[in-house]
């Protein structure tokens, strides 16, 4: 049999892409392969569970225009369906003036994605926010909460009863494109297709290879370490706490954030990591390790941004270093109210050049296309990215 589309990747953004598939064309066969033994087991499962409102991304950007666009259709797919979620507003706090410059920019620039952001002063933060410390603040009132391996447990569940065929527990190890098709195969079966989608996350530039498509960056996986507070604190704030981002840096900072089960963690910061999927603390695989310091274009990332990575990495052994994190905008913690908790890896592109890609990356051979780079937002975006693929594939089979 040739089914019309394959699927490689059972993450949030594999799931959106292939129900999306079907919702064009509904009497297309379809094949999602994941390699682990239920969705969602990566990315998706290990992120904060935050709904964004796009806030950060550069006005026009593919990125802001899929969040915006996401963050809408998310909450809409929950009310359907019944899922949980929290529009509890996040606070994205300055700590001094420098901060608060940065959030005056950032301000304008949600303003010019369309967002609505309202500046907060001190005196307001405070009755906001009890427990945080800061000069001002900006409030997003649209930021949300939800736990994303319920959404991919349900867009499983309509995958199945439109009659997509799923096999978990496949790992693929070799694709082969034809004038025709695409063949696809594991150590358990060979299926072929007419369109591939690969979403496979840490594992994207390989697959990509694989196919032949021509790509010049490489994956290179990022631990974000977390802590839970006690549940005693579980009420210590009633919004997202997040620092106003260095506009140097790639990543946004530790934040606080409220989860969709009542609990509050703390995270996450961003370390190097020698696994692609070793969430335990100094994990080591020698490919994932040979890869990347193989790379050029890891070692310019490295010395761009060295100082950075020096801090995290204290930080990431310093239990009491990650604490003062946190305390400069949150004083009351003390270093035992961070608990532990579970760690997620970041597949972040970076290119020969050694510059980490922000925006979304995709990469096409004639029958195959490639997710490269989903950095968050990609949860919350994974409906408008899922409609995007799909939109494209259906014109590629025409």
């Amino acid at each position: 049999m040739i089914y019309d589309f394959c699927v490689i990747g059972g993450g949030i953004v594999g799931l959106a892409t292939a129900t999306e598939l079907l919702a064009l064309r509904p009497q297309a066969s379809l094949l999602l392969l994941e390699k682990e033994d239920a969705v969602g087991k990566h990315q998706t499962g290990h992120n904060s569970g935050v709904i964004h409102a796009g806030i950060y991304y550069a006005p026009g950007s593919l990125k802001a225009r899929l969040c915006i666009e996401g963050a809408r259709a998310t909450k809409e797919f929950c009310d359907e369906h019944a899922i949980r979620y929290d529009t509890c507003g996040k606070l994205v706090v300055a700590t001094n003036a420098l901060e608060m410059k940065r959030a005056d920019a950032l301000h304008e620039r949600a303003t010019s994605n369309g967002l609505n952001l309202r500046p907060v002063g001190e005196s307001e933060l405070r009755e906001l926010e009890p427990q945080i410390a800061g000069v001002g603040a900006l409030l997003s009132p649209e930021t949300a909460i939800v736990d994303y391996r319920d959404i991919c447990r349900k867009m499983l569940s309509l995958l199945q009863a439109a009659g997509a065929t799923i096999h978990f527990d496949e790992t693929v190890d070799r694709i082969k494109e034809t004038g025709s098709a695409v063949e696809i195969g594991s150590k358990g079966g060979t299926w072929q297709a007419r369109q591939l989608v690969c979403c496979a996350g840490l594992q994207s530039d390989r697959l990509a290879r694989m196919a032949g498509a021509d790509i010049s960056y490489r994956i290179v996986p990022f631990r974000g370490e977390y802590f839970r507070l006690p549940p005693r604190l579980n009420g210590i704030v009633s919004h997202l706490i997040y620092p106003v981002p260095d506009p140097d840096l790639p990543f946004l900072g530790i934040h606080l954030t409220r989860m969709i089960d009542g609990s509050v963690t703390l995270g996450p910061n961003a370390v190097l990591g020698l696994s692609r999927e070793g969430y335990r603390k100094f994990s080591f695989n020698a490919r994932d390790a040979a890869d990347m310091i193989g790379f050029p274009g890891f070692w310019k990332l490295v010395m761009r941004h060295r100082r950075h990575a020096a801090h995290e990495l204290a930080n990431s052994l310093s239990k009491r270093g990650y604490l003062e994190e946190c305390r400069k905008y949150c004083p009351t913690l003390d270093l035992a109210d961070l608990m532990p908790y579970p760690a997620g890896i970041r597949a972040q592109a970076v290119t020969a050049s050694g510059e980490a890609v922000h925006d979304f990356l995709f990469a096409e051979t004639p029958r195959s296309l490639h997710v490269g780079n989903a950095p968050s937002p990609a949860a919350t975006s994974a409906i408008p990215i899922g409609r995007m693929i799909a939109s494209r594939c259906i014109q590629h089979i025409r």
